[in-house]
């Protein structure tokens, strides 16, 4: 299996989208420009984020998700839902709004229509991975949504039955997980923001659909990603949405339950995780997507050393989510931060600067 250092450096997968997306896009959707020209676009700016992970010392870093993007609104196709499911059979191409959780009806997002039984397809995965290593000097990660989340924000007019539903999503992402580490891939990371947000039966369907999605990986380090919603805020932005949205009981235990080798959570949210941790390792997300200021690196070091229950061995660093509304001078500056406040923290740094 994979080795992680301690206080290992990574990203939860999303990285700047240059506003020029947008103007890109509808030029696209004018004629004045071809698919083909924002696919151009769209591979010089994954080069480009590679570049900064790797300038700024990120240890596990992605493509920053640029592809998967032709806009960096709460509009598809979105990274995480409308790009997978515009490759799955079984979903149309037709999208409706979809409240994203029953506690905020107005917090909607584009969602495509299951009418069909959901069978295999190819992802994308193993396409993405070989474009980030050709570039990469860091280890890569491939980022991948959960079978939870793809389930429940779609509109479902086949299953009548969110278990079942996610079981097959799970089987697809699971083929695509065998292909990728078989591409020589290493690590993988699953995204499911929206645990707090329902009951823990539903967790609980969730963590047996997401066991059932990376079962039988002998290679393939498995990162989970599990987040509360931590979306863009501000003008810029579409104003449904904001920060923390998913909010409510959080089901650590169940979590715990899936055969991850490390979570990524939010910086308060670690505390959840004593004494169920075992032997996973954690990434803190110590850096805040939500604030526009970078962090000093001491800030990040006091985020991660406020909780002294977490040895180093079992120890990462991370952003609270993923930094796709943010400008990229900001968001490169929090990577900075990150890889400083591991220099600060690894106690063999500290050894040989001592010595």
């Amino acid at each position: 299996m994979t080795y992680y250092t301690p206080y290992a450096t990574t990203v939860v997968g999303a990285y700047s989208v240059p506003r020029w997306y947008e103007i890109l896009e509808r030029e696209v959707e004018n004629g004045g420009l071809s698919r083909a020209d924002m696919a151009n676009a769209q591979f010089i700016a994954s080069q480009g984020a590679i570049l900064d992970h790797d300038t700024a010392g990120i240890d596990i870093l992605t493509g920053g998700e640029m592809h998967r993007r032709t806009n960096n609104r709460h509009a598809p196709p979105n990274a995480m839902l409308n790009f997978f499911w515009s490759k799955i059979p079984g979903f149309s191409d037709e999208t409706r709004p979809k409240p994203i959780t029953g506690q905020d009806p107005n917090v909607t997002h584009p969602a495509a229509v299951c009418n069909g039984p959901i069978r295999y397809a190819d992802l994308g995965l193993v396409d993405e991975y070989r474009m980030v290593s050709r570039f990469a000097a860091g280890a890569v990660k491939v980022t991948m949504t959960g079978p939870h989340m793809l389930a429940k924000v779609a509109h479902d007019e086949y299953y009548g039955n969110l278990t079942t539903m996610m079981q097959d999503l799970a089987k697809v992402i699971n083929r695509n997980l065998k292909d990728l580490e078989a591409a020589g891939c290493r690590y993988v990371q699953i995204d499911e923001p929206l645990f707090a947000a329902v009951d823990e039966d539903e967790v609980a369907a969730a963590v047996e659909a997401i066991n059932m999605a990376i079962e039988g990986l002998n290679q393939l380090s498995v990162m989970g990603h599990i987040c509360q919603g931590n979306y863009a805020v501000g003008e810029d932005y579409d104003g449904q949405i904001g920060h923390r949205y998913f909010t409510g009981s959080y089901p650590a235990e169940l979590i715990t339950g899936i055969n991850y080798d490390a979570l990524l959570v939010e910086h308060d949210m670690v505390n959840a995780y004593r004494g169920l941790l075992g032997n996973k390792r954690l990434a803190v997300g110590a850096v805040d997507v939500q604030d526009l200021e970078v962090e000093s690196p001491d800030t990040v070091v006091q985020r991660i050393q406020n909780h002294s229950w977490l040895v180093p061995e079992q120890t990462l660093i991370t952003s609270t989510c993923g930094m796709n509304h943010l400008p990229r001078d900001i968001a490169f500056g929090k990577l900075e931060a990150m890889v400083t406040a591991k220099q600060i923290l690894d106690p063999a740094r500290r050894q040989q600067r001592a010595g």
